[in-house]
């Protein structure tokens, strides 16, 4: 029986259904009813691509394993999946406990992923390491070095996009892609500042979407809860700057626009990036870099969404895919590109 992520899961069985084998961490195993009253168990999977969830129907050997799940297992499921009106399930399954060693060889993900992360981590860390304002290199290079453990685990999301462990990352990376490519366009925009806010505007997202060092079941979070990641990331850019000019002696007395002014725009960003008061924003963008940040990553988020949506999504003809919840309609595929035949064509390119 072939054995295959999730994200492939996800891909292949539309067009090929059949029997596969997943690994992974059951983050839930929740008891319902069908409209006839007869229980079952809804059971979910996670690894490092993504997450799924399953039935076990009463008159199935699955449902006695799904009632013994407290959550948290490393397990291996095998069956035969295809997929319905509901999404992917699979029929006939079972599930078996893993070993350390595959356990860790889960956790680990994939190479692509880790290939992957590791750029986006490595790029984001040398373009702080480029900035020229000494104030905003100082405390973006030191949050790298205080919570870069905590970041490379946690997701741009719980659900909507980049809904993953490491997604922070890459959204923070291809955000900073997209910021470079605006401020070589607009040349009045202050880069540095513009960049920090990029790093920071979804730190606060550290507690409110991290995963443990050892699983992928992501946790609620007690100050996340009450407090949520924008007002998070505000106090941690005040106190890493309060710590960093403390250190610095006179050196930031003598920078022109002032530090507390330089401070004051930084938190600007990170408040208003939601761009909506009523979608959590406390404050509107005001400023061209704010503007700029809150588009960037609205960008960002439905592009993930959609090219999302075309690897799980229904397709109820050809070119069409069934609704996007979040970007609030059916999706069609995109435009191939036009190649010339001297061109290299790379696989799955966009």
């Amino acid at each position: 029986m072939e054995q295959i992520i999730i994200a492939e899961l996800k891909n292949s069985v539309p067009s090929n259904p059949g029997e596969y084998s997943v690994c992974g961490q059951i983050s839930g195993s929740v008891r319902k009813q069908t409209r006839n009253g007869n229980p079952y168990y809804e059971v979910e999977l996670c690894d490092s691509t993504g997450s799924i969830k399953l039935k076990a129907w009463q008159d199935s050997a699955a449902f006695s394993q799904a009632e013994s799940l407290n959550g948290n297992e490393w397990v291996k499921i095998q069956g035969h999946w295809s997929s319905n009106e509901y999404g992917i399930d699979a029929r006939d399954w079972k599930l078996s406990n893993l070993e350390e060693e595959e356990i860790a060889n889960v956790l680990a993900g994939t190479e692509e992923t880790k290939s992957k992360q590791t750029e986006d981590y490595n790029y984001i860390q040398s373009v702080c390491e480029s900035l020229s304002d000494p104030r905003f290199r100082a405390i973006c290079t030191k949050f790298l070095d205080r919570f870069g453990d905590r970041f490379k685990r946690s997701a741009g999301a719980r659900n909507l996009h980049h809904a993953r462990r490491g997604g922070l990352i890459e959204h923070v990376a291809q955000m900073i892609r997209s910021a470079e490519g605006i401020c070589s366009a607009y040349k009045n925009l202050n880069r540095d500042l513009l960049i920090s806010g990029v790093l920071f505007h979804d730190c606060g997202k550290m507690w409110e979407n991290t995963y443990p060092k050892d699983g992928f079941t992501m946790p609620y979070d007690f100050r996340a809860e009450l407090t949520g990641h924008i007002s998070i990331g505000a106090e941690i850019v005040n106190t890493l700057w309060r710590e960093t000019e403390s250190e610095s002696g006179e050196e930031w007395e003598l920078i022109e626009p002032s530090s507390e002014k330089a401070r004051i725009h930084l938190i600007h960003l990170i408040l208003s990036h939601h761009g909506k008061i009523e979608y959590g924003s406390p404050v509107l963008p005001k400023t061209p870099e704010a503007l700029i940040l809150h588009h960037i990553d609205n960008i960002d988020a439905k592009i993930e969404m959609i090219y999302q949506g075309y690897e799980e999504q229904e397709p109820p003809s050809q070119e069409v895919l069934s609704k996007v919840w979040a970007l609030e309609t059916n999706i069609v595929r995109p435009l191939e590109k036009y190649y010339t035949s001297s061109d290299q064509v790379e696989p799955n390119d966009h």
